[in-house]
């Protein structure tokens, strides 16, 4: 949902373009003033995409959102209570061809439902959402989505549970008012992935106490690391580091996110460790590193393909994300050195040795592994 005031029709442009370069494929202002509804009619024929009316008290703006041919509405059943109004409203976007979404706050309840249940129940907000759809269906209307947003993780997770054995429309996921990062992200993640992981939810927003950009880059996050939206850009994995690490992974996975995310590919790239384990466990990675006694093993889906010194692991993860984008992984493979496993080979039996030695004992076991392995 965009935060410029929606009379700013340029400011509020630059952010929804923002927001669609972050992966959101449907965006949200409000429409809380004859200024904005002027705002939306001049917003919605520039938009790269739908645009969503955000509706809380006032009916006039509801119709005048509409008019000013907006994608979608969202309407606060707690906000506008008169059911004649609901219908009419109802009315005019079936007339339209325009859906609206039923956006259930358990900050914004009606009274009578919140004292009828006790408080913000999963029960409470369910019960809300039908009698609003109960309005739009005297009206033969159904094009709806439903959400029953709550700040509480486990009351929002149990209210989505409810309501998709209850109502045979879509949902649209959140957790209201998470606050800002990091807290808010790890609620939002514990509430939506959840949901999506049980097959339930249609949309979804992180409500975040931050630049809404980053709210967008979230729920593309999410939905990658799901499998349910292909890869657009860099997924770093990294090992999260351990006693047998010969370098500072964390330091080298920072330097390699910043200098690969320039690079906007849509790769998947390893940094590991340990070159014991390293390029095995990240077999599955297009392009990763594992780091050995101040060398690093270049991996290219689980095989070496070049030993470089510690202090270029970086550069080298750049340079062959670049090369791999405009000749290929195969053909990356076949240009691979090929002494490489060797070398690589003869760094893992060094670490696995637990003889130990100085610096000139290693170089000449390595050398006599590195042949060995070679026949």
């Amino acid at each position: 949902m965009t935060t410029t005031k929606t009379a700013d029709v340029e400011g509020t442009l630059e952010q929804i373009y923002a927001l669609a370069g972050a992966g959101a494929d449907i965006v949200r202002c409000t429409c809380n003033d004859q200024g904005a509804a002027e705002g939306l009619a001049r917003i919605v024929p520039r938009s790269p995409v739908p645009i969503v009316a955000d509706i809380h008290f006032h009916v006039e703006m509801a119709l005048a959102a509409l008019d000013a041919g907006v994608q979608g509405l969202r309407l606060n059943p707690g906000n506008l209570r008169k059911p004649e109004e609901i219908k009419l409203v109802a009315s005019e976007a079936r007339d339209r061809g325009v859906p609206i979404r039923i956006g259930v706050n358990a900050g914004s309840l009606h009274p009578e439902i919140y004292e009828r249940f006790g408080g913000a129940t999963p029960e409470a907000l369910v019960e809300s959402a039908r009698l609003e759809l109960a309005y739009f269906e005297e009206v033969d209307f159904s094009d709806v989505k439903i959400s029953v947003k709550a700040s509480s993780v486990a009351t929002m997770i149990a209210a989505y549970r409810l309501a998709s054995e209850t109502f045979d429309h879509p949902l649209h996921l959140g957790v209201t008012e998470a606050g800002p990062l990091p807290g808010g992200l790890l609620k939002g993640t514990a509430g939506i992935a959840t949901l999506l992981a049980e097959g339930i939810g249609d949309t979804l927003r992180y409500s975040l106490t931050a630049d809404p950009v980053e709210e967008a880059r979230a729920g593309r996050q999410l939905l990658e690391a799901l499998g349910l939206r292909e890869r657009k850009g860099l997924d770093l994995i990294a090992c999260p580091s351990c006693g047998r690490a010969e370098v500072d992974v964390i330091k080298v996975a920072t330097e390699a996110q910043a200098a690969l995310s320039e690079l906007n590919l849509p790769i998947q790239v390893a940094v590991m460790g340990c070159v014991v384990n390293g390029p095995g466990e990240a077999r599955h990675a297009d392009l990763g590193i594992a780091a050995g006694k101040k060398r690093g093993h270049l991996f290219i889906q689980g095989q070496i393909v070049r030993v470089v010194p510690e202090d270029e692991m970086v550069a080298a993860l750049v340079e062959e994300a670049k090369k791999i984008a405009a000749e290929g992984v195969a053909a990356r493979l076949a240009a691979r050195d090929v002494s490489a496993e060797a070398e690589a080979a003869a760094d893992r039996a060094l670490l696995l040795d637990d003889r130990g030695g100085d610096a000139n004992h290693d170089t000449e076991r390595i050398e006599k592994i590195r042949l060995r392995t070679q026949h």
